[in-house]
């Protein structure tokens, strides 16, 4: 099981274009159950701003985690269109403890990725789904970023407690690698 909580807010949502003209917008859920950020009250945005899903359904697409959400209060376009690339959180006590081999994006970033033997790659500065799977993305020091896959012959360490994740090398990866929390 993970450890300790590495911030009071979990992103679980972001705002995404007005959809029609009566104040409904597309939303990326960051959610397992992306109809879940319904159950979790009121959702926050980093400028403290609340808002409450009045109603939500799945957004046409093969995309999963897209829906289209109306939230209370907003009842236009031009509303809606002012919400577009908000992020929305909630508190870390209003969500579920991560189960065995699964953790928020939240943990994840931060964290400092080293090879096995201890050299330091860079650290995680987001958990890209492009839906494949998630990605860790890596910023080193020096140089462009690294998308590696969060699976567990790519990534098998994750030490939240030590603050850092464990990455080999990609080169000679089965075929068949399982991804985390599969």
């Amino acid at each position: 099981m993970p450890d300790a909580p590495r911030s009071d807010r979990v992103l679980i949502a972001r705002i995404g274009a007005a959809h029609g003209i009566k104040g409904e917008v597309r939303v990326k859920a960051y959610t397992a159950d992306p109809k879940g950020i319904g159950a979790y009250g009121p959702l926050t945005a980093e400028d403290g701003r609340t808002f409450e899903v009045a109603s939500l359904r799945p957004a046409a697409g093969p995309a999963g985690d897209m829906l289209v959400v109306k939230f209370k209060g907003v009842s236009d376009r031009n509303a809606a269109e002012a919400l577009n690339g908000l992020e929305l959180s909630v508190s870390r006590d209003r969500l579920p403890p991560a189960g065995e081999e699964e953790y928020y994006h939240a943990d994840l970033v931060g964290l400092t990725a080293v090879t096995p033997d201890g050299a330091e790659l860079g650290t995680v500065i987001a958990v890209p789904n492009y839906g494949a799977g998630d990605l860790l993305e890596i910023a080193p020091k020096r140089g462009e970023t690294l998308l590696v896959p969060f699976t567990r012959a790519v990534v098998p360490d994750v030490d939240l407690a030590a603050g850092r994740v464990i990455i080999v090398s990609t080169e000679e990866l089965p075929a068949e690698d399982q991804r985390r929390g599969a």
